[in-house]
């Protein structure tokens, strides 16, 4: 039969033309990735310098400590009682020390397991009321 390819039980054998092809895709492939290279370059960066300077000093933390019957301690002094609700002298020490330090310094509240919400409450409505921005909670 005129054009037919293979023999006759439908074998056509190996074909070495696709194989050829596909061999020169992969060498195309392979030398155009090659051509491509990775330039290393060194970037200027200016390090910090310790200068000495107050803004370069770390902050020290602010810990308000809130016990389960209510009572508030900044660093393990007393500043409320349960009865006191306004906790006026823990906003006048709040605005005393971000008057005197500026409001870099974090303030922590530390409330036990026990202390009720409300007066967790009353604790951020005077860090609220000082104008303290840079608070966070710790178990």
């Amino acid at each position: 039969m005129a054009g037919s390819v293979g023999s006759e039980d439908g074998d056509i054998g190996f074909q070495i033309a696709p194989m050829v092809d596909v061999v020169f895709v992969l060498m195309l492939f392979f030398m155009a990735s090659a051509g491509v290279q990775v330039v290393e370059k060194e970037l200027a960066m200016n390090l910090p310098s310790g200068s000495g300077k107050a803004s370069d000093i770390p902050s020290t933390p602010i810990i308000v400590d809130i016990s389960g019957d209510g009572d508030v301690a900044v660093n393990d002094q007393p500043y409320g009682d349960k009865g006191d609700k306004n906790l006026e002298k823990l906003r006048d020490f709040f605005k005393s020390t971000i008057s005197q330090f500026g409001d870099k310094d974090p303030v922590i509240v530390r409330p036990s397991p026990e202390t009720t919400h409300e007066r967790i409450m009353d604790v951020l409505n005077a860090a609220a009321a000082s104008h303290v921005k840079n608070l966070a909670f710790s178990g």
